[in-house]
């Protein structure tokens, strides 16, 4: 794709690098088909190829930002499903989020919109915060409808909606701190035990911890470790998410050099993958861009090193798995067949969902911010995902497991869950759950 920066534009890194990204689009096309809000809206702007021209102008012309490009740019879920099927290479991850970053910048949203994405900003990375929110939250659920009928309001809705009835206890085997090896020690890991994921589902962790423990893995939770940035990154908050991003490298590379880690695992998949690019993000900063490099270097999926350690499982009961393959996970980090691998490891049997490649509509924070797209998206995931008749679904993702549970009946829980189960630990919350419901 041709551009016209000028050479003083071009004199900015980050407008030299968003050009080299647009200058190797050839729109051929490929990324509409697999764009989830192009398949849905059938409006070119909402297409990757849409917003890169979109991009392309709003930057060259270095003109007040409209409200009609806002509106476009953020109905981009961010899945990244176009990197998948782009053939000419273009990171449009990078592209996008630098985008946002422009945006939140120099546009200025409506007062309600504003103070929305703020609260979420504030609240959601941090758990304290989070989990005193979320308990508030569950008394003004019965609004929830009457929000997501004004427009304006939707966001509020949505996020009443998906507030939990309860919040679970927090898991021991979860805590911060040392978890050693059962047995003779392998390796040394790090987890990151995630900010949301650690109020909402704190059962995924310790499930994680026992699975790593029964390999031969030390694994460490660091004391004070926060959210990774990525929540605030992808709201174009930059520089929240770089400070964000700066303390957990300096946390991680302290951890490391007071004994060295094999791994620094992240088991939310969305984590997972700003973790990996914790080299890109803070390639700026001379203090720590080396640091990032190696976080980002030893940084990797659960399944990725389950399936390193040869995982092995007996499933206690033969059941048909629905894997729903995480978008951060399959285009993000290119993580595809190890989660399936080591549930058939596991005993389970587990099918193949169809058109999953397209988006749950969980995609961090846009099933609160836009409620209704997101809301299409996951009738469309669940349909396909009831067309293989599972008795359970599997995802590597806590966004998308609270996404798509709050569409279905079937049981909806973390891969570890299953393989933990599977290796000797306990029932998966979920289906618990389902085994009181069926009596």
């Amino acid at each position: 794709m041709q551009t016209h920066f000028t050479a003083a534009q071009l004199a900015e890194p980050k407008i030299a690098e968003s050009n080299a990204i647009i200058r190797k689009c050839v729109h051929c096309g490929f990324c509409t088909a697999t764009c989830p809000t192009y398949v849905l809206l059938g409006d070119e702007l909402d297409s990757p190829r849409g917003r890169i021209y979109l991009i392309k102008g709003m930057l060259e012309r270095d003109e007040p930002v409209t409200a009609d490009v806002v509106k476009h740019l953020d109905r981009c879920l961010s899945c990244l499903s176009c990197m998948t099927t782009c053939p000419s290479g273009v990171n449009y991850m990078h592209l996008i989020d630098d985008a946002r970053v422009h945006v939140e910048q120099n546009f200025t949203r409506p007062p309600i919109d504003r103070a929305l994405r703020f609260m979420i900003a504030v609240i959601m990375p941090e758990p304290q915060r989070f989990r005193i929110a979320a308990g508030l939250a569950r008394f003004a659920r019965p609004l929830a409808g009457l929000f997501r009928n004004v427009s304006a309001l939707a966001p509020l809705g949505a996020m009443l909606a998906l507030a939990p009835s309860r919040l679970p206890r927090a898991e021991p085997d979860a805590r911060p701190g040392l978890h050693p090896a059962t047995g003779e020690r392998r390796l040394r890991v790090g987890l990151l035990a995630g900010c949301v994921q650690s109020v909402l589902m704190p059962q995924i962790n310790a499930a994680t911890v026992r699975l790593l423990n029964r390999l031969g893995a030390d694994v460490v939770i660091p004391p004070g470790l926060g959210c990774c940035g990525a929540l605030t990154h992808h709201m174009g908050r930059e520089r929240d998410a770089l400070w964000r991003a700066g303390a957990s490298t300096e946390i991680w590379l302290a951890e490391h050099a007071a004994e060295p880690l094999d791994a620094i695992v992240a088991n939310a998949s969305g984590c997972g993958t700003m973790l990996k690019t914790y080299d890109h993000l803070l390639r700026h900063d001379p203090a720590l861009r080396e640091g990032a490099g190696i976080v980002s270097g030893l940084s990797c999926d659960i399944s990725e090193l389950l399936l390193k350690l040869g995982y092995r499982g007996k499933a206690p009961r033969r059941l048909r798995v629905a894997y729903q393959s995480a978008c951060s996970l399959q285009h993000g980090q290119k993580v595809t067949r190890e989660p399936i691998a080591l549930l058939e490891a596991a005993g389970f049997e587990v099918t193949t969902v169809p058109e999953a490649h397209l988006c749950c509509g969980s995609a961090g924070t846009y099933n609160l911010l836009q409620p209704e797209i997101a809301q299409r998206l996951r009738e469309r995931k669940v349909a396909n995902i009831a067309s293989t008749a599972p008795d359970v679904i599997a995802s590597g993702n806590i966004g998308c497991i609270t996404q798509i549970a709050a569409g279905t009946s079937i049981p909806v829980m973390h891969t570890v869950e299953l393989l933990d189960w599977a290796a000797g630990g306990p029932m998966p919350e979920a289906l618990k759950r389902d085994r009181v419901r069926g009596g």
